[in-house]
């Protein structure tokens, strides 16, 4: 990658271009942009840069921050010694910056109690004579520090001495002067031992007062102008000690020892302060602030102990001190120093001064960006190349700074480029490391500084058109379209709060230029609306609300206000301007991983419902309160709409919670609950309280319906009894089957098959509890319980099929069509459980108890097999009603038209009755109950004793109400009455004459067959008779049964008479 676009986005990376993948523990020398190397350690956890570019602290900071680490920090062993290692390879002996855990963070105070009133003197342009003397002696000084503070006349521009040391020997010892400029500003220069150093510090002549601090040390010398270093240098001949009993005048120069004085002051000063050192920058920084300081001073301002020429007077200063009521931190920030003799120092220094610095992150972190840096650089994706080609024209606009983007034109043209680039490649679409390069930028825009001072109309526009840009890309990157990136570039990006925390420092950076001249502004994009809100404080300021898109008229939007009562506080407190950004974020809720799983207590825990887990469940909205352009908590309401619908079988409850960035912060943060509430519940919507100001949304914890441990007890009871029963039935049903001799047929073939699968099942069943105690047989029972419950539905759905040939002509042999019936009864089940065991071995099993695991999607594979089964069997039993129907109104136009009408209405609701209560257990559709259970206990009962119990129905239905087994036990009743009568009696066998009158015998009426025995006793012959004879000798009960068989040729009939023995 070439061109200015190659200096300003590729070194978003760590590194790019680098020579080789570091996998191994130690140094690896990589380049950067620019082709400087850096040093890279890295340990079995930690990954540390050396980066030598300096620096100061904020800045150091924010480059680390936009890679995606930060300073390091050397409170572990591990990271200690990696620092040390990578500054003795670089051979550095020089101060590096490090991480200062210990730095406080400061309280927001209002305007009015940040201001300090000073005794100040009044020097008169009256009088050209007015001066004001030190009353105290100065020793010799190898190191002095005079600050004061000034109000300078903005209508005088002649050269003016702040103040002058004079010694006996030396007249111009020590002083310092300014004069005005054609530009409006007042320049300063230093005179030491008589050397006048040149004008270039400088303050603007506004006629505000100014901070204005010199120090001189061995001939080093420096100028502050309001905590800020303007100027320095070495400049005097000698380094010689400034000379004592001299004499300090503020106002005047002198040309002779005490007087002649010269080039007189006009305006105000104050708070002038002598040390006998010389202070360094976060000194000085502290005492503009009005930080009280340790250093014993030589001099402190104080109007006693001062000598005023009659013509100055004393008046009262009010000065802004926003360090009044808070000590800042002056005691500098931590650095690593490796010197000579190869020890370590960690000292404090200068927060301002440029140093190099070491970044630390992940092993694992620094390793996947290399990789995607890498690929970038080799293979540039759409978005980049096109991003290369609008650079050719803007390389003025991007300059060369590769870790910082110094200026407002630098970072606007930056986000400008990006913005045209995504709409260039909308349909090609952002890949992963395009998103990685794009976050990175945000970052590096967000601390873009302000540039306040510069108040043109030209700079606010920038400062606007750089927010709009912003928001722009920023609203490319959290597209719910790239869901599935963030996952990608998840062991990178901690995660699109990344990018929300982005969002927020640039707004709250850049608010004063933003809301210079209006009270209101408002970005929106598909996914993110921002409204920056500002107004003075009074007492009749009214409570603000900011509300997101609507989505639907008449819904209730996400909204977050802040209450009239918290307005007032502020405003009691003392503060005079509110400044409000307000946020909101539509998408990130998909961005989250869908799999993992928020660590949070339950709230319910009565024992009613089960736990699953917590997910993200709505917007994100978010309020900043600038109090006086400081960042102040106070108390919000919000209200959010849930974005999930409760699933069947599953219950929500919201929790308020907001993003707390400090919590485990080497990961951005987690959900917190610290100060949030629910104020009420409704539907669809949850409104909370939380008494601080951040990211807020909608936490939703899943439950999972559950009975009350009295009904789930009497529910397990009914089962196991349930079970008992069925199992008993089926192997009593399986019995009858075999030992009564039921014909063989397919349809006897097919119930045999189900009740072995369904016995199994049940018998499982009571044993899995046993089982879960032993991990391997609860994995073994799960299995078989998984295999054979399929196998259960696989013959219930046999049995449809079954039915459905009976009901529709099905051109299919019997032969051919059980080997079929046997495929989906027993193939398909061990097919099914075969590859669900070789696809989820680890997750197959449910965690506590014998059966699938739910939480995996393992449930599916015995759930979807189940729904088509139910589903085929439901259309089944809908046919066969349509028939029986059908054949019950037939059945009903045959009768006579009066009692047509009657029997109609019975017939058809038997008609209807009779299949449905007979074929619902046997197809399984009473497992449709399942889909019910979670809105009702009375349907948990109802479908375990429906299902436990269908092993009864199976027994009752091809049992005792079986017309084919009935038949066999009366066929069987039947040959065990003639063996027992042939045992106990004496056959008489006559031929009677075919001229024997026949009319004592009594022909028995010929009995009516059943559809059963008619199947089986064949046709009735025409040549055969049947005839009953009752004998008064035998007992009454006893009666005698006789043939006519006729014999070839004549008519003969053969009687053979049984006579009881003993009668």
């Amino acid at each position: 990658m070439t061109g200015a676009l190659h200096a300003g986005l590729i070194l978003f990376f760590v590194v790019a271009m680098c020579e080789s993948e570091p996998t191994h523990v130690g140094i690896d020398r990589v380049g950067n942009s620019h082709g400087q190397s850096r040093l890279v350690h890295l340990s079995s956890h930690w990954a540390l840069v050396l980066v030598n570019d300096s620096l100061d602290l904020s800045r150091a900071e924010s480059f680390c921050r936009s890679q995606f680490s930060s300073l390091a920090s050397l409170d572990q062993l591990e990271v200690r010694e990696g620092a040390l290692e990578v500054l003795r390879q670089a051979g550095y002996q020089s101060h590096v910056w490090i991480n200062n855990p210990s730095k406080l963070a400061s309280k927001p105070l209002p305007l009015s109690e940040q201001y300090l009133q000073f005794s100040a003197l009044n020097f008169p342009k009256t009088s050209r004579e007015g001066f004001a003397r030190i009353k105290r002696p100065f020793p010799a000084l190898s190191s002095i520090t005079v600050c004061v503070r000034i109000q300078w006349d903005p209508e005088w521009n002649e050269v003016s001495t702040l103040f002058s040391y004079a010694a006996r020997v030396f007249t111009n010892e020590f002083l310092l002067r300014g004069q005005g400029d054609m530009q409006g500003r007042i320049l300063l220069a230093l005179i030491v031992h008589g050397k006048h150093l040149p004008y270039k510090a400088y303050f603007p002549n506004d006629g505000g007062w100014h901070h204005i601090c010199v120090t001189w040390s061995s001939s080093l010398w420096a100028i502050y102008v309001d905590g800020e270093r303007k100027d320095m240098g070495s400049g005097s001949d000698t380094s010689r000690d400034i000379h004592a009993d001299g004499i300090l005048i503020l106002g005047q120069d002198q040309d002779s020892f005490g007087g002649n004085f010269t080039e007189p002051f006009f305006g105000n000063i104050t708070d002038l302060n002598v040390w006998n050192m010389s202070l360094e920058s976060r000194h000085v920084r502290g005492l503009n602030g009005c930080s009280a300081m340790n250093q014993v001073k030589l001099f402190s301002w104080n109007l006693d102990h001062l000598i005023n020429h009659p013509a100055i007077k004393e008046v009262k200063a009010l000065l802004y001190c926003p360090a009044k009521h808070q000590q800042m931190v002056m005691q500098g920030c931590r650095t690593l120093q490796i010197q000579s003799a190869q020890h370590p120092v960690m000292s404090l220094f200068d927060c301002s001064e440029p140093l190099p610095f070491i970044c630390m992150s992940s092993r694992e972190r620094y390793l996947k960006m290399k990789q995607m840096s890498e690929s970038q650089s080799s293979q540039p994706t759409a978005f980049m190349n096109h991003l290369m080609k609008l650079s050719n024209n803007s390389q003025a606009v991007l300059g060369q700074q590769s870790l910082w983007l110094s200026s407002l034109p630098e970072a606007s043209a930056l986000l400008d480029m990006s913005v045209q680039a995504l709409q260039d490649t909308r349909q090609e679409g952002l890949q992963p490391t395009d998103m990685v390069s794009l976050i990175q930028l945000l970052s590096l825009a967000a601390d873009v500084p302000p540039q306040l001072s510069d108040s043109t109309n030209h700079t606010k526009e920038r400062v606007e058109e750089l927010s709009k840009h912003f928001i722009s890309v920023a609203d490319s990157v959290i597209s719910q379209d790239n869901a599935f990136k963030w996952q990608a570039i998840k062991e990178v990006v901690n995660g699109p709060m990344d990018v929300v925390k982005s969002i927020d420092r640039m707004v709250t950076n850049l608010s004063p230029g933003l809301m210079a001249e209006r009270d209101h502004l408002t970005f929106h994009s598909p996914n993110i609306k921002v409204a920056v809100q500002q107004q003075m404080l009074q007492e009749s300021s009214k409570g603000t609300t900011f509300c997101g898109p609507e989505t639907e008229k008449h819904s209730n939007s996400d909204c977050i206000s802040v209450p009239h009562q918290k307005i007032q506080d502020l405003l009691n407190k003392g503060f005079y301007k509110l400044t409000l950004v307000n946020t909101w974020y539509g998408s990130l809720r998909p961005l989250f991983n869908p799999e993992g799983n928020i660590s949070m207590v339950p709230t319910v825990t009565d024992g009613s419902q089960r736990y699953l887990g917590t997910i993200l469940g709505s917007s994100v909205i978010s309020t900043t309160v600038l109090g006086d352009n400081q960042p102040v908590s106070t108390a919000v309401h919000f209200q959010l709409r849930h974005k999930v619908q409760n699933p069947a079988g599953a219950v929500y409850d919201p929790v308020c919670a907001f993003w707390d960035f400090n919590l485990t912060p080497q990961a951005g943060g987690w959900w917190n609950t610290k100060g949030c509430e629910v104020v009420s519940k409704q539907y669809g919507y949850t409104v909370c309280y939380c008494n601080h100001t951040t990211n807020f949304a909608l936490l939703l914890q899943v439950y999972e319906a559950q009975p009350s441990p009295e009904n789930k007890k009497a529910l397990q009871v009914l089962t196991f009894i349930g079970c008992g029963v069925s199992l008993c039935g089926l192997v009593f049903t399986f019995i009858l089957f075999i030992a009564v001799g039921v014909p063989k047929s397919d349809r006897t073939t097919v119930h045999k098959n189900l009740i072995v699968a369904l016995s199994i099942a049940e018998l499982l069943l009571m044993c899995s509890d046993w089982a879960s105690a032993n991990e391997g047989a609860c994995f073994v029972v799960t299995a078989l319980l998984h295999l054979f419950f399929m196998a259960s539905f696989s013959w219930m759905l046999v049995e449809g099929l079954l039915l459905w040939s009976k009901v529709v002509s099905v051109n299919i042999s019997e032969d051919r069509r059980m080997k079929l019936y046997y495929i989906i009864g027993w193939g398909l089940p061990v097919l099914i459980v075969v590859v669900t065991l070789s696809a989820t071995v680890n997750e197959y099993k449910a965690d506590g108890h014998c059966w699938l695991n739910l939480k995996t999607g393992t449930i599916w594979s015995f759930v979807g097999p189940v729904i088509f089964v139910l589903a085929v069997n439901s259309v089944v039993l809908c046919r066969v009603v349509m028939v029986t129907v059908s054949s019950a109104r037939r059945r009903a136009k045959m009768l006579s038209p009066s009692a047509a009408s009657k029997m109609q209405t019975f017939d058809l609701t038997w008609a209807v009755t009779r299949p449905v209560l007979i074929l619902l257990p046997v197809l399984g559709l009473t497992w449709l109950c399942g889909v019910l259970v979670h809105l009702s206990v009375v349907i948990a009962y109802i479908f375990s004793a429906l299902n436990a119990f269908q092993g009864l129905y199976i027994f009752l239905v091809y049992a005792v109400y079986n017309s084919e087994v009935r038949n066999a036990i009366k066929r069987i009743k039947e040959k065990r009455k003639a063996l027992s009568f042939t045992n106990c009696s004496q056959p008489t066998t006559f031929i009677p004459s075919q001229r024997a009158p026949i009319r004592s015998w009594d022909r028995s009426p010929p009995t009516p067959s059943t559809p059963e025995t008619s199947e089986t006793s064949g046709p009735p012959s025409s040549s055969s008779t049947s005839l009953v004879i009752k004998n008064e000798r035998f007992r009454k009960e006893s009666f005698v049964s006789f043939s006519l068989k006729p014999a070839p040729g004549n008519q003969v009939v053969q009687l053979t008479s049984f006579k009881p023995s003993g009668c």
